[in-house]
């Protein structure tokens, strides 16, 4: 028999709640800089203990022993690297890439190795004239700033092309792009293409002349003689990808004026700027940024990623909400649209501007976070980006912060999955290769147990969502502050949930989870864009 843990969000934090903890060993959190072993699930010992604890509002209570019940872990990652990206190259390994110089690679998207960090990814960027800093400069530590690398096989330049940024402030930024014949580098910078932060004076060292004329009128990207940041991007984040048609785009921007999107040519791998007639800075296409796909204001929006599916017919967008550092709320959010310049709505049907309440749109994915057989609490998942591998399988990886008092961060792997009406879910754990779609699964009574549920709820902030303990018979759950249902759709692994009057939709996933427990889970979305994960420990 199966039991669930089907988990809920911080204002039940009050609650009695069954967890399992190993007696034996403690897991330490390390900077960065220690990540040389390999890289694992952690066995937390052989001695678990199930604990029922009575949470407090700061996370303490009492501890009673009970039976041995579920063992508790955390997946630990031998390289740090800030916004992961990964590819699947031709040679069958998987190259991951991101802020500050880093570069690994991996055979099974679970071990881990350096082939850069900080250093050994690029051949040329710190040598001659420093071209890719010229117009950026320094950073307020008095160094380089190379964020957010990208990189992409260009089937027409029969290249590997990294895209990244370079910058010194909250607006001031490049995109820049090098090229390398392999995955592994190194990587030649060839060409800084796009600027923000110019102002009337510093234009012309950009190329926004080159692409609009030499007698462009660049007013409308000013506002008081300096750069209009609430209506045009940062120039940061930059994600290429291929639409249905085989087109290359390049999506990007941060916080300021939103997410931009822009055609690239595939014989150079460089930027199409489509001058049309009129205003050439209009509100939704712009000459030189191109296309404005959501945010504005200089609003916690930032870290844009782009996959399409052919299977839900969607062009998928996620972005990161909040602050970057542990206890600053930074989360994955989804929107989607048919067509790769927009619109891009969220579950509600939602797109999204300049909007001051900017939190209430958009599908959160997941946030802060806790679950029974976590050795540590989760906090700040993002810089987010999409990939498949060679079987067609589709995965979310982004960095994780940890509830550790520090800012350590490691990558993770988690498999996507879409619903039936055509979202991406992720599960609830880090990848595991025997992790399989639930069709097996045909009557509901095979879940029942006890269970828990965790609604990742809209806001940004540091709170932890925590679980609740429920019960789960015959499809009907219930328990303190939670009624609902659970219904599995005949012959698929599509599950349909209620939870206090409002609907979700999901998907079940059988896998190990981090700890080496056995688990059937739930990861369903809804209209409201909350996210509710089950998870359930396989006896």
């Amino acid at each position: 028999m199966a039991a669930l843990f089907l988990a809920m969000g911080d204002k039940y934090m009050n609650k009695k709640i069954t967890t399992a903890i190993a007696l034996a060993v403690s897991c330490a959190l390390t900077g960065c800089a220690s990540g040389s072993g390999s890289t694992s699930k952690q066995d937390t010992n052989k001695e678990e203990t199930a604990v029922t604890t009575e949470v407090n509002e700061n996370g303490s209570g009492s501890t009673e022993v009970g039976e041995p019940e579920i063992k508790t872990g955390v997946y630990k990652n031998a390289v740090c690297c800030h916004d992961p990206q990964i590819i699947l190259a031709e040679d069958g390994s998987y190259y991951m890439t991101g802020s500050h110089q880093v570069l690994a690679k991996s055979d099974d998207l679970t071990n881990w190795s350096y082939i850069g960090n900080g250093n050994n990814v690029f051949s040329n960027l710190f040598s001659g004239n420093l071209d890719a800093f010229k117009y950026v400069g320094k950073n307020e530590e008095g160094g380089y700033s190379v964020w957010a690398a990208n990189t992409f096989y260009n089937e027409a330049m029969k290249k590997y092309v990294m895209y990244f940024c370079t910058t010194s402030s909250y607006i001031k930024s490049n995109l820049c792009m090098a090229v390398s014949d392999t995955p592994e580098g190194k990587f030649e910078y060839t060409d800084t293409i796009l600027y923000s932060g110019f102002t009337k004076t510093t234009a012309e060292e950009t190329n926004i002349y080159d692409v609009l004329g030499s007698d462009a009128d660049i007013s409308g990207y000013l506002k008081l003689g300096g750069y209009n940041n609430e209506k045009w991007p940062n120039c940061i984040d930059p994600a290429v990808f291929t639409d249905a048609d085989n087109r290359m785009w390049m999506v990007y921007g941060s916080w300021s004026g939103g997410i931009f999107l822009l055609e690239l040519d595939p014989e150079t791998g460089k930027p199409i700027h489509e001058v049309k007639e009129g205003d050439p800075q209009g509100d939704s296409f712009d000459s030189y940024f191109g296309y404005r796909l959501v945010g504005g204001g200089h609003h916690a929006i930032e870290g844009p990623f782009i996959i399409y599916s052919p299977e839900s017919g969607y062009y998928h967008l996620f972005v990161s909400y909040g602050g970057l550092t542990s206890n600053g709320g930074y989360q994955i959010r989804q929107f989607r649209s048919k067509t790769p310049m927009g619109p891009y709505v969220d579950a509600a049907g939602n797109g999204l501007g300049d909007e001051e309440n900017y939190m209430s749109y958009g599908l959160k994915m997941m946030g802060n976070y806790t679950l029974p057989s976590l050795s540590v609490t989760y906090m700040a998942p993002g810089g987010q980006s999409a990939f498949q591998d060679d079987k067609g399988n589709y995965y979310i990886t982004y960095h994780q912060r940890f509830d550790d008092g520090q800012e350590f961060h490691e990558p993770r792997v988690h498999r996507m999955f879409i619903t039936e009406d055509g979202w991406f879910t992720t599960s609830l754990y880090e990848y595991s290769d025997d992790e399989l779609s639930g069709e097996k699964v045909q009557n509901v009574s095979d879940l029942d147990g006890t269970v828990y549920v965790l609604d990742h709820g809209l806001d940004v902030n540091d709170i932890v969502n925590k679980p609740v303990k429920c019960s789960l018979e015959d499809g009907k759950i219930t328990g303190e502050g939670i009624e609902g249902t659970l219904e599995i759709k005949e012959g698929t692994s599509y599950v349909n949930l209620v939870i206090n009057g409002e609907s979700f939709k999901g998907v079940l996933i059988d896998m190990t989870d981090e700890a080496g427990n056995r688990t059937r889970s739930v990861s369903a979305i809804g209209e409201n864009n909350h996210t509710i994960w089950v998870t359930g420990y396989i006896r």
